[in-house]
């Protein structure tokens, strides 16, 4: 079998392995993952745009999207396999490509199906006949695809959840010019910065948010209409968000409500730097971290819960250091990179392909670490 990848964002992979090498910025787990299948990579960029992939994108996706979807349907046969890495790319290219009779093997990462547009791009392309595996990373997602599709067991796969590089985000000294405590915050997806700063305005404490994300814009109200004294947003390169995590005495996500475990990547990029985290709970993922004593949790648009959360762990150093040192574990035992590509190409392997390959490309990548 020969294998492919659609990125969705796109973004140049050969340039951040380099970067990374160079320890300018975290390992891609798709670099890797290309390197294990010897997989070809195919980015939403330069196809041209007809009337028709306007049309469709208003049902899911983008025009680029499905531009593309139309290019490797004339491409991919029977003997290739495609990795989707989301459902804005991927249900496009199932839609065209699974539509042929010695149609490729499709693979699509869904993030979040179960919200109407999702839904009836799911039912209008008939994607459950067109679609050989859904790869999900939370629980609810799986049982909703497995329910709404009517899916075997072996049509669903649950990875475990979003990798984080240990040689990249590590623990390390606080900048000299600190002057009292930093909560720590980062990206948009569905991020409550206003309950954030309700909470912190009248603390003792700075607060910096990387305010950015690459594939996400913010919600309505997510910011608060006034920024208080203490708080600011900006853009944080690699480096600088790996020290903002250093100075941060406390991470704080605060989210509005959701069920697709959206701020997992800044979790477990700040235990992995060994900081003590405040999650807002929500179903999932998350939910089992505050359960089994790996973040704080507080509900929902609750800026007095929050408020104390944070408190509690600054006049208590001993608590957050525990609290630290149990995400520091989980994260290295459960949630690092290598794993993840192992079991990611062990996944598609196992179903598609040859382990011989897989095992041999795998030696060649831990050999050139």
């Amino acid at each position: 079998m020969k294998y492919h990848i659609a990125l969705c964002p796109s973004c140049d992979l050969e340039a951040i392995a380099r970067n990374a090498q160079a320890g300018k910025n975290p390992r891609h787990a798709i670099w890797d993952l290309t390197q294990l299948l010897g997989a070809t990579i195919h980015q939403p960029a330069g196809e041209p745009v007809l009337p028709i992939d306007k049309m469709r994108a208003r049902i899911i996706g983008r025009p680029e999207h499905w531009a593309l979807a139309r290019k490797l349907s004339s491409q991919l046969q029977e003997d290739d396999v495609i990795y989707c890495t989301g459902e804005v790319i991927g249900f496009p290219i199932a839609a065209l490509c699974g539509a042929r009779h010695k149609r490729p093997k499709i693979i699509v990462f869904v993030h979040n199906s179960n919200r109407p547009r999702t839904s009836l791009a799911l039912n209008l392309f008939q994607l459950a006949d067109r679609i050989d595996l859904f790869v999900t990373h939370n629980a609810n997602q799986a049982e909703f695809l497995s329910h709404y599709l009517h899916l075997n067991q072996n049509r669903v796969c649950l990875l475990p959840s979003v990798c984080t590089d240990l040689s990249f985000f590590t623990p390390g000294s606080v900048s000299p010019n600190k002057s009292r405590p930093i909560i720590g915050s980062g990206g948009l997806e569905k991020r409550d910065y206003a309950t954030l700063a309700d909470a912190t305005k009248d603390l003792d404490v700075d607060v910096k948010i990387c305010a950015f994300s690459p594939s996400t814009r913010a919600p309505r109200g997510a910011f608060p209409k006034v920024t208080p004294s203490n708080m600011s947003f900006r853009f944080y390169e690699w480096c600088e968000l790996l020290q903002l995590y250093r100075d941060s005495d406390i991470v704080v996500l605060s989210l509005l409500e959701n069920n697709f475990n959206a701020g997992l990547t800044t979790v477990f990029e700040a235990m992995a730097c060994r900081r003590p985290v405040i999650i807002t709970r929500s179903p999932g993922m998350i939910s089992d971290l505050i359960d089994s004593g790996v973040a704080i949790g507080v509900n929902p648009h609750d800026p007095i819960g929050l408020k104390r959360a944070i408190q509690d762990l600054l006049n208590n150093p001993q608590k957050a250091e525990m609290l630290a040192h149990r995400g520091y574990e989980l994260v290295h035992n459960q949630h690092n990179h290598d794993k993840y590509v192992q079991v990611l190409g062990t996944t598609f392997l196992s179903k598609f392909g040859d382990r011989k390959n897989f095992s041999g490309s795998l030696r060649e990548i831990e050999h050139s670490k």
